[in-house]
């Protein structure tokens, strides 16, 4: 059964580790993080982008398919199905399609207008029993055509928005989508500091987890980090599994063109991945 993403981050905040969102693209993607999060016994956030969710057809599709998955494999780990950086629109159609969990990102809106949105949002989402995130500040990068400069969030508007009620609170610390430059600065502690001080209890969250040295994981999560979303990582993992299957001419020997072999090396390295990722996390053993 898919939970709500609340109970998992309320756990991982008391116990001073971090759940991970690993974005699911097709099928592939998402079976490789539910044997993976089954395995090490974790907890673990399917994040749906709507860019990913327009390509798999439709939230409805894909609420279908993680449901379908879930039971077909026997997963017994607690799973959220999250919307990531949903729109005000994106939001309520993964309500009616069926997810657990969506997040809201009104961090483009002028604050007023972001903790009114959210705050309706939060009414309906907790109705139906769902999780929901939202975000203050930016997260650097691009997104679905989201563009963020990665500025660092107003510790009091964060506060604001968590009052609302919302389970989990993104707040742009430095942090940005994508591959991270040689020139980039890190993460503002100080701001992350600020933030937990005021909102207390409230799970965090940090986007754009690929790229960041293990060294600033560890102590965002000591500062209210539970949850870190991992997206990039899996794919360039992917890809180059698959290169290397493709360069190595596996593809031409025997039926190695079939499809379920060519892309079983990719699959095989995004659970390497999230492997990595939860150990690092510290989420591997939590959904006992």
């Amino acid at each position: 059964m898919l939970v709500s993403a609340k109970e998992m981050l309320d756990k991982a905040k008391a116990g001073h580790y971090a759940v991970g969102q690993f974005n699911i693209n097709n099928l592939e993607w998402t079976k490789s993080v539910l044997l993976t999060a089954e395995e090490l016994r974790s907890p673990v956030i399917l994040g749906v982008s709507e860019g990913a969710g327009k390509y798999m057809t439709g939230f409805g599709t894909v609420a279908a398919m993680v449901k379908a998955m879930h039971d077909e494999l026997g997963i017994t780990v607690p799973v959220a199905l999250h919307l990531d950086h949903g729109t005000y629109e994106g939001c309520y159609k993964c309500i009616k399609a069926g997810f657990t969990s969506i997040m809201f990102d009104g961090s483009h809106y002028p604050i007023d207008e972001n903790v009114e949105k959210t705050k309706e949002l939060v009414s309906v989402a907790h109705a139906m029993g769902m999780s929901i995130e939202a975000e203050v500040g930016s997260i650097g990068g691009e997104e679905d055509g989201v563009v963020g400069m990665g500025e660092c969030a107003d510790p009091e508007e964060c506060k604001r928005v968590a009052d609302l009620g919302v389970d989990m609170l993104a707040a742009g610390i430095g942090n940005i989508h994508g591959k991270y430059p040689a020139n980039w600065k890190g993460l503002s502690f100080e701001t992350l500091d600020s933030i937990q001080k005021l909102t207390g209890q409230m799970p965090l969250v940090l986007h754009g987890g690929t790229g960041i040295p293990e060294d600033m994981i560890k102590k965002a999560i000591s500062l209210g980090v539970a949850k870190i979303n991992v997206n990039t990582e899996c794919q360039l993992s992917f890809a180059d599994a698959t290169r290397k299957y493709i360069e190595a001419g596996k593809d031409l020997e025997g039926k190695g063109f079939d499809p379920r072999k060519l892309l079983a090396p990719g699959a095989e390295a995004i659970k390497a991945t999230v492997k990595e990722k939860m150990e690092l996390f510290g989420s591997v053993g939590k959904a006992e």
